[in-house]
């Protein structure tokens, strides 16, 4: 079965697919040790050779994996201040993997990892709008008006932030429980929205991404996606596409 060769180099964990059409235009890949630098061009993993700056290429069992991040660990793979990161927590013998998205170090919660580029960049882009659901503990009261703003939008640092819902799930004199929905992610935009209405953020945790859902997975600890959760993302992303073109 033949494949797009940046398709084979995202499923091999090399790149994302945008990346490893870069690396063909550069002349760093060979097929049967001819150069390619044609984008459209074809390969058969099980019969051509691919090779990447003269090393080999293989194609690579795909992975899909839901992490529940501890604060102060990183996303990136490389921290100048040697942070532990994700890739601390899952196997090494696993190669290659991108998070799908990130939380910074002060949140916590689901994070999706996968060595399959297609996917990675299908599910993280800002423009399928991939519903993700947190938890917010913040230091007082929220007032019902204050979450009317979450979902009508206000601005900060010329930005514009809104959250698709917003549902107070507790409150007391002293702390409040809030469960907020985000179809962007931009930086740090949860705690931004709330300083902004004068709230400070006492814990952030994701826990959900689209139909994937932390659960009882416990902080540090992964899982393997199932068949059933990464069809429906894959669902969830071909709609939205679909909507796109209609438009």
């Amino acid at each position: 079965m033949t494949v797009r060769l940046q398709k084979f180099l995202s499923e091999a964990g090399v790149a994302s697919r945008r990346e490893g059409e870069k690396l063909i235009l550069s002349g760093r890949v060979a097929v049967d040790g001819q150069v390619v630098r044609l984008l459209g061009t074809k390969v058969d993993p099980a019969k051509n050779e691919v090779t990447l700056s003269g090393k080999p290429v293989h194609a690579k069992a795909k992975r899909f994996v839901a992490l529940n991040k501890p604060k102060k660990i990183i996303c990136s793979r490389r921290d100048t201040h040697d942070r532990a990161t994700v890739f601390d927590l899952v196997p090494t013998d696993w190669g290659h993997l991108f998070t799908i998205g990130r939380l910074d170090a002060d949140s916590e919660g689901l994070i999706l990892l996968t060595n399959d580029g297609e996917f990675c960049q299908k599910v993280a882009h800002p423009r399928h709008g991939m519903l993700k659901t947190y938890r917010v503990s913040l230091a007082k009261r929220v007032a019902p008006g204050a979450l009317n703003k979450l979902t009508t939008g206000l601005r900060d640092a010329g930005e514009w932030l809104q959250a698709k819902r917003a549902k107070l799930l507790a409150a007391n004199n002293t702390r409040s429980e809030v469960e907020l929905v985000l179809a962007e992610g931009k930086n740090r935009e949860i705690r931004r929205m709330f300083k902004v209405l004068g709230h400070r953020v006492l814990r952030l945790q994701r826990i959900a991404v689209g139909p994937v859902k932390l659960g009882e997975l416990p902080l540090g600890k992964w899982r393997v996606l199932s068949r059933a959760e990464i069809a429906s993302c894959l669902r969830f992303v071909g709609k939205t596409q679909e909507v796109h073109r209609r438009n």
